[in-house]
């Protein structure tokens, strides 16, 4: 089983990702979403990052195991605390914290090897991904501090929250922009620009990345 997860790393971590950003493609029930789809997702998520840290050293896996308890643990508290704002603002800093974690592991992994495979191509795509991630819950934690923050946001229920944030962020990233949410304070108008450039920097670098990794290719 480790095997496989080291062997199959960045595959595995796509899925769950996409998964998890985007099951709600197939949703309509957002309560269900919150209280057991969730906590399915995060615990998806969390075994295949497993294979990311393996070999990493034994501190690496360590703060990955914790971090994969909070992450799976927290959202399953929220049938006790979900109108508790400050414990989602400690949920949304501990997945900012597990996907940055994760992140930098892939990016490490993106600018070393002078060769291009398809764990080169799953790792560029769940680096983009992650960062949709990043951006989700840290929006997130301006929302739930303040509901004003954003407009078109759909506030009913947590899942909802999330899945517009989501949809934002990946139109965000991806410089599309269709204008139907919209930040609504100057520090979350900065941060979606942030983000926008973050998202172009990371597209532009890593096409570079793979030319240069397709070119040593043929060279050799």
């Amino acid at each position: 089983m480790i095997n496989y997860l080291h062997k199959r790393k960045y595959e595995l971590l796509l899925i769950a990702l996409i998964q998890h950003l985007f099951i709600g493609i197939f949703l309509t029930d957002l309560v269900f979403y919150t209280k057991v789809i969730w906590p399915l997702n995060m615990l998806v998520l969390g075994i295949a990052s497993v294979g990311v840290f393996i070999e990493k050293g034994h501190w690496k896996n360590i703060i990955q195991k914790i971090l994969f308890a909070l992450v799976l643990g927290l959202p399953i508290g929220l049938t006790f605390w979900g109108q508790n704002n400050y414990y989602f603002i400690f949920l949304i800093i501990c997945y900012v914290i597990f996907f940055l974690f994760i992140f930098w592991e892939v990016l490490k992994y993106l600018i070393k090897p002078s060769y291009i495979n398809t764990d080169i191509i799953s790792a560029s795509a769940c680096g983009y991904l992650l960062l949709i991630e990043i951006c989700t819950f840290l929006l997130q934690f301006f929302v739930y501090h303040d509901p004003q923050s954003f407009k078109g946001i759909d506030l009913i229920n947590p899942a909802a929250t999330y899945m517009d944030l989501v949809y934002f962020s990946s139109i965000t990233l991806t410089s599309i922009g269709f204008g139907d949410i919209t930040p609504n304070t100057h520090y979350t108008k900065l941060i979606t620009s942030f983000f926008g450039i973050v998202g172009q920097f990371y597209s532009v670098v890593l096409v570079g990345i793979l030319i240069s990794k397709f070119s040593n290719k043929i060279e050799s």
